[in-house]
């Protein structure tokens, strides 16, 4: 039933949360020689749970795309590589951090309205 309820905004959630999981170790990891920073691509794994993406696997050891692992994480392609070989450009990855927690609040309230609409039909509002 939940599902019906809150359609695909919850999984969306999920993967909006995962995001910035992956957004804050980039920034944590700012200093650290030879890291790869990574991002989450949100468009390919969206499809790929709502199966309407270009590419379906039918085996689960199918890859989903190239330079995609199971879990969307892709290499960010920097524009600026440090000397020791770290990826993470810090501004670009804090503003991708705003942004990711602008849209997880949108669809956090939209989710937390849907709730609502539905405790107000409940008692009879």
């Amino acid at each position: 039933m939940l599902d019906t309820i809150f359609g695909i905004h919850s999984e969306a959630l999920q993967l909006k949360a995962r995001r910035m999981e992956v957004l804050s170790t980039n920034i944590a990891n700012a200093d650290t020689p030879g890291f790869k920073a990574k991002d989450v691509d949100f468009r390919a794994v969206l499809g790929w749970k709502l199966e309407t993406a270009g590419l379906l696997t039918t085996h689960s050891s199918h890859r989903k795309g190239p330079g995609h692992s199971d879990n969307g994480e892709v290499f960010s392609v920097p524009y600026n590589t440090a000397v020791d070989g770290n990826t993470v450009e810090i501004g670009l990855e804090q503003a991708k951090f705003g942004r990711a927690s602008v849209e997880y609040q949108a669809t956090l309230d939209f989710l937390q309205g849907r709730v609502s609409s539905y405790k107000r039909a409940l008692k009879g509002e």
